[in-house]
């Protein structure tokens, strides 16, 4: 199961028809940056992505949080963020993100990162 932090709802409907066009991959989207640690405590993911550009969803507290949670720690995390924006990827490497993306690179490798989770 594969939980995406984001309000992009271009990109959520985007990430769906990827992962049902693959089969067999269960993708949930947490909207709301009050409930992120709870859902990904509820749902035990294999992956968690992060839309690192989203003021409203709040990535980098979630992140950092998840990361000092011995609980979560290690599930794997994956953020895709606008490639010039230098000090949001530096952040989230700080925070522990596992694996950060230039937006358009997710995009182009989403099929392959979904059937990865």
């Amino acid at each position: 199961m594969v939980l995406c932090v984001m309000d992009d709802l271009m990109l959520s409907i985007k990430i769906s028809g990827a992962a049902k066009a693959i089969g067999g991959i269960d993708v949930f989207f947490e909207r709301s940056p009050d409930n992120v640690l709870a859902s990904i405590r509820d749902k035990r993911p294999s992956l968690v992505i992060f839309d690192l550009n989203s003021a409203r969803m709040k990535p980098m507290a979630a992140l950092s949080a998840m990361k000092q949670d011995s609980a979560l720690a290690s599930i794997r995390t994956l953020g895709f963020v606008s490639h010039v924006d230098v000090d949001t990827i530096a952040a989230a490497r700080a925070a522990g993100i596992d694996q950060v993306m230039a937006r358009s690179a997710f995009s182009a490798q989403l099929g392959s990162i979904l059937t990865g989770a």
